[in-house]
């Protein structure tokens, strides 16, 4: 018997998400997703007159796709799959991306350099250029053991708390975020404040977006980007993050004009090995305020860390072109503040939110009491 959820979860995607339409192409990707949720998945697609294209990608034959041969050969190899992959993609008219992680850790042991080859000849091409630019995109995950490890919970447990994230009242968040994105869309002065934080940019003319379920499930946020070389101060995250398959704690960051002048956390090395990869690396690409109230606490996902209520999240690397600051990278990294312990928000001198929480008349909405009313 099917979990009744799939199907809800596959109308969301569907009907909300990538508002897919009859005649269009949809490229359904996963890894570690049950063949169950597909099926509802397919069904969904098929029952609006759409053609779903569907392919696998398990993070261990990635992993032994970009081990295997020399740098050379890899090159060759990243060139004529991006070649033919992104052919495939401009035939898309929308893109859903189910990626279950069995390990999170599957690919730490790939060296740095051939990541960073495979997100410059594969990754940025495909998807950072094609598929973010010119499809209706949704990226979500799937639970797994190895989530509700990260999360400390049961996987019975887990899988009802991803249900009751992602299938969130997504048209509701769309209204109560409206204050915060004219808000945002006007600002120019931002300054962050917490433990051994305080910084400061400006966001003057790049513009706001909400995020309310039709690029990532689950959603909660509103986003816009610093001005290249408007960051000055610290941030020290206290929220784990993982990428490129390391996992690290305590991201401590020093700016000076935009640029990371200092970068220290649990795992120094690997950190700026990934900041040196490109110059545009070490600069901002995107700020956002997370406030889904069913989102409560980090479990080294972004996906989920970055949607918490009463957290913000920072991104180094590229910058979005519908909030751009003109930042170019090889890397899109989200990493994650949580404030419901201390922490301030002021927009041009002007406190907004205190210790996670929103004080304004206009935001009181998208505070998890005042979701939970409406």
């Amino acid at each position: 018997m099917k979990d009744p959820r799939f199907a809800k979860l596959a109308h969301t995607f569907v009907h909300h998400s990538t508002k897919l339409q009859k005649g269009e192409q949809v490229l359904i990707e996963s890894a570690s997703v049950p063949h169950a949720m597909l099926e509802a998945l397919i069904d969904e697609v098929i029952a609006v007159g759409a053609t779903p294209h569907i392919n696998f990608i398990p993070a261990d034959l990635q992993r032994h796709f970009l081990l295997g041969g020399t740098m050379e050969e890899l090159e060759t190899r990243l060139k004529h799959q991006a070649e033919v992959d992104l052919q495939r993609m401009e035939k898309m008219q929308a893109y859903i991306g189910i990626r279950g992680k069995d390990n999170v850790s599957e690919l730490a042991d790939v060296p740095a350099e051939r990541v960073m080859l495979y997100n410059e000849l594969y990754q940025t091409p495909v998807h950072m250029q094609q598929r973010v630019k010119h499809t209706r995109w949704l990226v979500t995950r799937w639970p797994t053991p190895s989530m509700a490890q990260l999360a400390d919970m049961s996987t019975e447990a887990f899988e009802d708390y991803y249900f009751s994230v992602c299938l969130t009242d997504y048209a509701h968040m769309e209204e109560a975020a409206k204050p915060l994105v004219k808000r945002m869309a006007s600002a120019d002065r931002v300054r962050l404040t917490g433990p051994d934080t305080d910084l400061r940019f400006s966001i003057k003319n790049i513009g706001a977006v909400s995020c309310h379920g039709l690029r990532n499930i689950p959603d909660g946020e509103c986003y816009s980007a610093p001005v290249r070389d408007s960051v000055n101060g610290v941030i020290h995250f206290n929220t784990p993050t993982s990428y490129q398959g390391y996992r690290m704690e305590d991201v401590r960051l020093v700016f000076k004009d935009g640029k990371v002048v200092e970068a220290t956390s649990t795992n120094t090395e690997a950190l700026n090995k990934i900041l040196d990869g490109h110059e545009g690396n070490r600069y901002l690409g995107e700020f956002a305020l997370g406030f889904n109230p069913n989102v409560t606490k980090p479990m080294c996902d972004t996906l989920f860390d970055e949607k918490i209520s009463g957290s913000i999240h920072l991104a180094l690397g590229n910058c979005y072109d519908a909030a751009p600051n003109g930042n170019k990278a090889t890397i899109h990294w989200d990493i994650v503040f949580i404030q419901k312990e201390g922490g301030d928000i002021f927009f041009d001198d002007e406190l907004i939110r205190h210790n996670g929480l929103f004080v304004t008349d206009d935001l009181l909405g998208l505070n998890p009491e005042g979701f939970a009313k409406a």
